[in-house]
């Protein structure tokens, strides 16, 4: 499976980081470890919401989609 995740610091609250993984379990704890230099700084994540795609093309093509200004405001308004 490919999977198109949001994750949300606790720290910051602000902050939320959009991302692709076929492995979400040891990415989670990837980014809860400081093992990612995009979120290391804003640890400790809590995850708000995952979708699972079968095809990866279409999952890193919404991966791409939710990092736009209009994918941040369609998340926004419709996810989270």
């Amino acid at each position: 499976m490919h999977c198109v995740y949001v994750i949300k610091s606790l720290s910051f609250s602000d902050r939320i980081y959009v991302g692709y993984t076929t492995n979400l379990k040891r990415r989670f704890e990837t980014h809860n470890a400081g093992g990612s230099i995009y979120t290391a700084n804003y640890k400790p994540w809590k995850l708000l919401l995952y979708l699972n795609f079968e095809d990866e093309v279409k999952a890193k093509n919404f991966e791409r989609y939710l990092k736009t200004s209009a994918g941040k405001a369609f998340a926004k308004k419709r996810l989270w």
